[in-house]
């Protein structure tokens, strides 16, 4: 079958995804013929990425694949629109793009992450599939790469080099915006609610693991929600910074073989197939010779993490008992916490949260160090970094939604030991301390300790009267700040 370049089209058959064949297909490239699958759509690049890159289990995330093909057809689009490829070649190729897009075709984009470090390899898989799924449609023969070429018409006016990058960015950015900033900010709304609930609950404060000052319960978790906001807000700015793509600097970032404009159209185009603001890098060297915006995403998602690594931490102590810990919190029993002490319950979800953090943290040092390895025009360690990115906010995202449901919305206070604590409280002392002087105060903290008496009791026993000791020592007053105006008892 034979096309000419005017743009004659064949018929378009209406086939289902899927190759009936069996035993290997005859594919080849500039390097000469490799044999693969003959019921996978890919070619001979990828089948030589999967023999010499089989390491380990870690795959390409197939977010980065469905990202591309909203590159491909956002270039095909424009190609065709200039003319530079046919209307029925173009709108094809558009065509498989969205079988891409949609994750339909994901079964064909098999290669692993440690692979080269451009990802030509997972560029090439695509455009190979591509190429040879639009063959299937017109009735052509698979692995001839006429009349759809991997690289003269799937590939046409790009480069692994900008096209790799550009797939990065839609697919961080994808990922952040709606799955794991929604899920922070569920999280964070459900510590408002509880915060908001018990505003007015009293509790003893603590400072370097010691008792200090009461708060309640509902301003510490404010604390909780005040730094989710801030880690939240990190995390938004930073993955703003991906919207600049590197489309249209091709090789080293000079736009070579891509007609002028190229970028930009490409660019607008993304941003009308997604609905997200994509422009085309202002500097193509830089968006192509480092992964700078990748680096700061990612900084962005470790910083969420060590946000969530206290909150997770402070509820877990807080919960600790039920008779011999803390336990002013009471967490929901999701599961039983042993196999050999019946009626055990563990904070699992607070564990999880902790397991995660750690993970993103470790991640983030791969990111960075990567991330510092761009030698001259190329940084050539994209893979590791995108599924380093991918897997941080893809576990923070199920990981909130978990800790919220399993964890934050079923906590309750455990009233009777906070109470307790109360009445065992010597910092309390401090809002004497105004009144009667410093040093008294410390004698009265002294006493209570060591003679195993209340604050009360040390302060009667100290020469402060009940009525100042009851007037001054009001545990909700002294959480509300300031200093008692009270008179000296010394004047």
């Amino acid at each position: 079958m034979t096309h000419t370049i005017d743009g004659t089209a064949p018929k378009i058959l209406d086939l289902p995804i899927g190759l009936a064949a069996t035993g290997e297909r005859r594919e080849f490239d500039s390097l000469g013929v490799v044999m693969v699958p003959a019921d996978r759509y890919w070619g001979a690049q990828t089948q030589r990425s999967l023999e010499h890159f089989n390491i380990g289990h870690d795959r390409m995330p197939k977010e980065v694949y469905h990202a591309y093909g909203h590159v491909k057809k956002a270039a095909a689009v424009v190609n065709t629109r200039a003319g530079r490829l046919p209307e029925w070649k173009g709108s094809l190729i558009e065509r498989v793009c969205d079988e891409v897009i949609s994750g339909a075709l994901d079964e064909n984009f098999p290669l692993y992450v440690f692979q080269t470090g451009s990802g030509t390899q997972s560029n090439m898989n695509v455009n190979e599939v591509v190429s040879n799924r639009c063959i299937q449609l017109v009735g052509g023969k698979l692995g001839t790469q006429e009349p759809i070429h991997p690289n003269d018409h799937v590939n046409m006016g790009q480069s692994s080099n900008d096209t790799f990058p550009t797939a990065m960015h839609i697919s961080a950015y994808t990922m952040a915006t709606e799955k794991t900033i929604p899920a922070l900010r569920r999280l964070r709304d459900a510590l408002e609610a509880k915060s908001r609930k018990w505003s007015d609950v009293v509790k003893i404060g603590r400072t370097h693991l010691e008792d200090a000052c009461p708060l309640t319960v509902g301003q510490e978790w404010s604390g909780y929600v005040g730094a989710l906001d801030d880690a939240i807000a990190e995390a938004e700015h930073a993955t703003r910074g991906l919207l600049l793509v590197a489309m249209g600097g091709t090789a080293v970032g000079t736009g070579l073989n891509a007609p002028d404009g190229f970028g930009e159209q490409v660019a607008e185009q993304l941003a009308s197939m997604t609905g997200i603001p994509f422009r085309t890098a202002p500097n193509k060297f830089a968006a192509q010779g480092t992964l700078d915006r990748m680096v700061r995403a990612h900084a962005g998602l470790k910083t969420v993490a060590v946000t969530l690594f206290k909150i997770a931490n402070d509820l877990r102590w807080l919960g600790s008992g039920p008779r011999t810990g803390i336990h002013e919190l009471v967490l929901p029993a999701n599961e039983p916490g042993s196999s050999i002490m019946p009626g055990k319950v563990n904070p699992t979800q607070a564990e999880a949260m902790l397991m995660v953090a750690i993970q993103v943290i470790a991640s983030d040092v791969a990111v960075t160090m990567g991330g510092a390895e761009g030698n001259f025009e190329l940084n050539a360690f994209r893979p590791i970094l995108i599924d380093n990115y991918l897997h941080s906010a893809l576990i923070l995202a199920d990981m909130c939604d978990h800790f919220r449901e399993f964890m934050i919305e079923g906590a309750r206070l455990d009233q009777a030991k906070l109470s307790e604590n109360i009445e065992r409280s010597v910092m309390m002392v401090t809002a004497l301390s105004p009144v009667i002087g410093y040093d008294q105060a410390s004698v009265i903290s002294h006493y209570a300790i060591d003679h195993d008496t209340t604050l009360k009791q040390a302060a009667l026993a100290n020469g402060v009267s009940e009525e100042l000791f009851d007037r001054v020592v009001d545990p909700l007053a002294l959480t509300r700040g300031g200093s008692a105006d009270l008179p000296s008892e010394k004047s």
